[in-house]
C-alpha cells in the first residue's frame, strides 16, 4: 500500500501502470515473435548458404585432388612402369571424372561468371596437357618393352619419332620420366594451377561477401531481439509484485543456470521460456564457434600447415605402417637469421611451407614441428616410391634455390631423412628412423634426401 501510495502522489494509479505495462509487454511480445520469427527465416537462408558453400569448398577440393591425382598417377607410371598406376589414371579421366563433375556442381552454384569461364578455360588447357602425359605413358610402355595393345586408344594413337624410337629401352625410359617432370610440364602445370587458384579465390571471395551480408543482417536482428528482450525484462520487473510464482522463481533458477553456463530448462510464463529459448540459442551458438576455434589449434599461424599438436595426432591415428615419413630441416637458416634479420628469415620458412604444400599430395600431412623444422606424412607410400620421392626433393630442392620470385629472399637449400613404415613398426619407431637417415643427409654435406639404410631389408 505504501508503494502504492508513492505512486499515486506522482500521478500515476498502479492499475493504469498495470495497464500501460500489459499493453507494452502485449506490444513487445508481439514483436519478439516477429523478430525471432524473422529471425529463424534469416537462420534458415544462413545455413542454405552454409551447406552451399560447404558443397562449393568439396567441390573445390574435388577439382584440385582429382588434378593433383592424374599427375601423381601418370608420373608414378613413368617412374615405375606399374601398369596399376596408368590404369588409375584413366578410370580417373575417363569413368570417375571428378574434374568435370567438380566444375558442373560449380557452374550451378555460380553460373556463367567470368571466373567460372575461365576456370573452364583452364580444364581446356589441363585437357591439352594431358597430351604430353599420353606421349611419356607410350615411352614408358616402349622402354618397358609392354605391348600397347593392352593399353587405350589414347596411348595407341600416340606417334613416336624416328629418333625415339631409336633410343635405348633406358633412354625411354628417362626421356618419359623427363617429359613429367621437365621444366616445360612444370610451368604448364604451375601456370594451370595458378590460373584455376586465381579462379576459385574469385568464387569464393563473392561466397564470402554473400555470407557477410546475411551474418550482418542476423547480427542486427539478434540486436533487435537483444533490445526488445530488455525491453519486455523491464516490464516484467515492475509487474513481478504479482507474478512472483510465475516468473520471479523461474528467473532465479534461470539466473544460477546462466552463471554456471548450463542450459536452461523452459519452464514458467512465456517470458522465461522466451528468454530460455534465446539463451539456449547463443549458448549452443558459442559452443561450435569454441570447437571452430580448434582449428587454430592444430595449426601453424605463420604458414598455415599443421603444428606439433596436429603431427602429434596423425602420428598416433594415421596407418603409418603403411605410410612414409620425411624428416625436413632447412640447412643454416640460423646463418639467415643473423644475416639477414628474422624478417627475413621467417619469409624463408613461409616460402619453404608454401614450397612443400606445393610437392605433395592433397591426402599427405604437411607439417611445420617448430623453428626451421618439417616433417611430411606421405599415405598408402612403400620403398618402391624411393625414386618418386627423391625427385620431389630434387625439385624442392630447386625451388629453395629459386630467388627470381622474391630477391629479397636468399637462396637456402634442406635436409630431408625418410624412413618407410611397414607391419608391426611402431610411430615413434619410425621416427627415429627417419630422424636418423635426416642425421646421415646432415653428415654426407647436406642438400641431399637420405633414406633409411635398413629399411629395404626389414621391410
Amino acid at each position: 500500500m505504501k508503494g502504492s501510495s508513492i505512486i499515486s502522489k506522482r500521478g500515476i494509479s498502479l492499475r493504469k501502470l498495470n495497464i500501460i505495462m500489459l499493453i507494452i509487454a502485449v506490444v513487445t511480445s508481439i514483436a519478439l515473435i516477429y523478430a525471432m520469427n524473422r529471425t529463424n527465416n534469416l537462420y534458415r537462408e544462413t545455413h542454405t548458404i552454409t551447406q552451399e558453400l560447404l558443397q562449393w569448398r568439396q567441390d573445390s577440393f574435388n577439382l584440385k585432388l582429382a588434378s593433383d591425382y592424374l599427375t601423381e598417377e601418370i608420373r608414378c607410371f613413368a617412374v615405375t612402369g606399374n601398369k596399376v598406376h596408368l590404369d588409375n589414371y584413366f578410370y580417373e579421366a575417363n569413368e570417375n571424372k571428378r574434374r568435370e563433375k567438380a566444375l558442373e556442381s560449380l557452374k550451378e552454384f555460380h553460373g556463367d561468371s567470368d571466373a567460372i569461364r575461365k576456370l573452364e578455360m583452364g580444364m581446356a588447357e589441363s585437357l591439352n596437357l594431358m597430351n604430353i602425359e599420353y606421349h611419356s605413358a607410350r615411352l614408358t610402355i616402349e622402354g618397358y618393352g609392354m605391348d600397347v595393345n593392352d593399353f587405350p586408344e589414347e596411348i595407341k594413337n600416340v606417334t613416336l619419332s624416328d629418333k625415339e624410337l631409336s633410343l635405348p629401352a633406358n633412354d625411354k625410359k628417362n626421356e618419359a620420366v623427363t617429359l613429367l617432370f621437365g621444366p616445360d610440364y612444370l610451368k604448364a602445370k604451375l601456370r594451370i594451377n595458378e590460373d584455376m587458384n586465381d579462379c576459385l579465390d574469385k568464387l569464393e571471395h563473392d561466397v564470402y561477401i554473400m555470407q557477410n551480408e546475411m551474418a550482418e543482417k542476423l547480427s542486427h536482428q539478434v540486436f533487435t531481439e537483444h533490445i526488445l528482450t530488455f525491453l519486455l525484462i523491464g516490464i516484467m520487473m515492475g509487474i513481478v509484485f504479482f507474478t512472483r510464482i510465475l516468473v520471479f522463481n523461474p528467473l532465479r533458477n534461470c539466473v544460477e543456470l546462466i552463471r554456471k553456463e548450463e542450459e536452461i530448462p523452459l519452464s514458467g510464463a512465456y517470458e522465461v521460456r522466451f528468454l530460455a529459448k534465446n539463451y539456449n540459442l547463443m549458448y549452443y551458438t558459442t559452443k561450435e564457434t569454441e570447437n571452430k576455434l580448434n582449428y587454430d589449434a592444430n595449426h601453424d599461424p605463420m604458414t598455415g600447415l599443421f603444428n606439433r599438436r596436429g603431427y602429434d595426432f596423425f602420428l598416433n591415428n594415421v596407418d603409418m605402417e603403411t605410410s612414409a615419413l620425411l624428416i625436413i630441416d632447412l640447412d643454416h637458416f640460423k646463418d639467415v637469421n643473423d644475416h639477414y634479420g628474422h624478417d627475413v628469415g621467417d619469409k624463408v620458412i613461409k616460402k619453404a611451407a608454401n614450397i612443400l604444400l606445393a610437392s605433395f599430395r592433397s591426402q599427405d600431412y604437411v607439417c611445420r614441428l617448430g623453428g626451421d623444422e618439417f616433417a611430411v606424412i606421405m599415405i598408402r607410400s612403400d620403398p618402391s616410391m624411393k625414386d618418386l620421392v627423391s625427385r620431389k626433393v630434387e625439385l624442392i630442392l630447386r625451388k629453395l634455390n629459386d630467388t627470381s620470385g622474391d630477391e629479397s629472399i636468399p637462396a637456402i637449400s634442406c635436409s630431408v631423412g625418410c624412413a618407410f613404415g611397414r607391419v608391426g613398426l611402431k610411430a615413434q619407431e619410425l621416427f627415429k628412423r627417419a630422424d636418423s637417415a635426416l642425421y646421415e643427409s646432415k653428415e654426407n654435406g647436406r642438400g641431399i634426401v637420405s633414406f633409411y639404410r635398413n629399411s629395404n631389408k626389414n621391410q
